[in-house]
This record gives structure tokens, sequence and C-alpha cells, in this order.
């Protein structure tokens, strides 16, 4: 019979076994999708999969720095507890170096790579820290920046990783100034590094609102415009890096600081661990409650 990516999707969806494991347990069982389960329980691939539909918005965002190339990433799971686990910040370490030398495009890809050089993918070595773990845990995102011997990287990481910031400073190696305006970041919270990042189409829209507002609040049409744009300026310092407000001395601009360094700001990722993703309900002692029942 032959093997679809239907099948295997499906019974990926459902048992959350490695895509390359549900391929090969279809292949082993022609198809059967019953069998191919089964297959996967035996071979106890299937263990990650009784996790896969559990809510995992908490974890840990982790910086790896390798010479002139760098990775923010976040690995989620379900508890803030696994976080200080030592076998989950391995597995921080482990994925960061991976992808630092692998490069991979996306998640998907990297989940498919080979690890560590002895036929393990990326994908079967979290579910093997599932397993020992005893949660769900994924590797949500990650993004590499690269930079010149000229450059540098600026790394800060909050609270366990509840937030990581990854800066890219040009035409200075101070470290130092770079990871000044990685905390600055984590902070503040910044959209954009300056207002000709802004795509034009959320300006037009701020721009409509505001203009409705003074409309509202009844000002005068001649003087609308003018108010508007003194406005928008008020909304590009909420949101755009370089015009924010340095959080290390309020009596200049971020802007200002990085200049008075020499230097330039390229860009900056900031991740919050699990922004937009679904929180999970239970308070602890429900948890507990729950579990005592089982």
């Amino acid at each position: 019979m032959a093997i679809t990516a239907k099948l295997v999707k499906d019974l990926r969806e459902k048992t959350g076994a490695g895509m390359m494991d549900c391929k090969k347990a279809l292949q082993e069982t022609d198809g059967d999708m019953d069998k191919a389960m089964e297959f996967l329980r035996e071979k106890g691939m299937a263990k990650a999969a009784k996790k896969a539909d559990r809510i995992a918005a908490e974890g840990a965002a982790h910086i790896e720095v390798s010479n002139n190339t760098a990775v923010l990433l976040e690995v989620n799971c379900e508890t803030d507890f696994v976080v200080k686990n030592d076998q989950f910040k391995a597995l921080l370490s482990e994925l960061g170096k991976h992808i630092l030398k692998q490069k991979p495009e996306t998640v998907e890809e990297a989940l498919q790579q080979e690890l560590q050089g002895d036929g393990e993918t990326v994908e079967k070595y979290i579910n093997a820290t599932v397993a020992k773990i005893g949660e769900k845990i994924s590797l949500r995102r990650f993004t590499l920046l690269n930079k010149t011997d000229n450059d540098t990287f600026g790394a800060y990481t909050h609270m366990d990783g509840s937030i990581g910031v990854l800066t890219l400073l040009e035409g200075t190696t101070d470290a130092d100034t770079a990871k000044d305006i990685a905390m600055h970041a984590a902070a503040v919270s910044p959209s954009y590094v300056s207002r000709d990042d802004v795509p034009e189409e959320e300006v037009n829209k701020e721009r409509d609102v505001l203009k409705t507002q003074a409309m509202n609040e009844g000002k005068p049409e001649h003087i609308v415009d003018k108010m508007v744009e003194g406005r928008l300026g008020k909304y590009f310092e909420e949101i755009c890096l370089l015009e924010q407000d340095f959080v290390k001395d309020q009596d200049q601009k971020v802007k200002q600081y990085i200049d008075g360094k020499n230097a330039s700001l390229k860009t900056f990722v900031r991740y919050e661990v699990g922004e937009g993703m679904e929180k999970r309900q239970e308070n602890f002692a429900e948890e507990v409650k729950n579990q005592m029942k089982n």
C-alpha cells in the first residue's frame, strides 16, 4: 500500500510521534493505522504523544553565541518548574548549538536534522527529553543573526529566560553597550528599531485613529492635522527603540546613547515566552488534586 503524506500526517496527529517514525510505522504495517499506532507504542515512540494535546506555554528563551553568529530561541514546556530542571537546561544549550552549526531556516527543518552524527534527529532528542521529564516540550521559534568582526552582539535573558533579547550593534565591539540595549528592549518592549521600519499601513491606521480622536475632542479642523503629526511622534516614541527614553538614563534617547558610543543599532530580537499562546488555566493546587485522582 502506498504511504501517502496524508496518512503520515494523520498518524502524527493521533500519536504525536515524529514524522519519520510515523512513516516507518506505516511502512512496517502496510498502511494500517491501528497497527501503526500499536507499533509506535511498542517501540516507545508514542510516549511523547500522550502529552501532545497539553498546553505548553511556559518555558525559556535561550541565547547561544559562537564567533560571528548568534541565535535566540524559545522552547516551551507545561510548567515553570521544568525551566529550572538541568535536563531542560541541557536541551536548551544543545538546541542552540545545533542551530548555530546547521543554520536551519525553519523549526520544521531543524526538527528533521540529524543532531549529533548518530542518526538521532532533533525531534527525537526532544521527545527523549519529554519521556525523561514527563512534560510536553516543543521548540517554538528561533532567530539567527550574523555580524562582522567590527560589530558586537548584546545578549540578555531575564528571570530564568522568561524574556530573551539579542541585539546587533555595528561599528563597535563594546559588548556592554550592546547588552545595555538588550536590557532596555527587555524592559520596554519596543516593536521596531526606528520609525522607518514601521509599515506604512500601520502608520496610516494610527494616523486615522488619532485624527478621529482629535475631531471627537472638538478641535478646529485647521489644526487637526498638526495635532495628529505631533501625537504620531509620541506613538513612534512608544514603539521604536531608538526613539524611546533610555531606561538607564531617562535624560537621553536610546539613539543618543548609541551615537555617543560611535555605533549604530542594526537590529534586535525580543522573545517573551508564551506571548500569543493559550495559557494554562489550572492552578498548581488543582493540578495536584487532578494527579491524585488518577
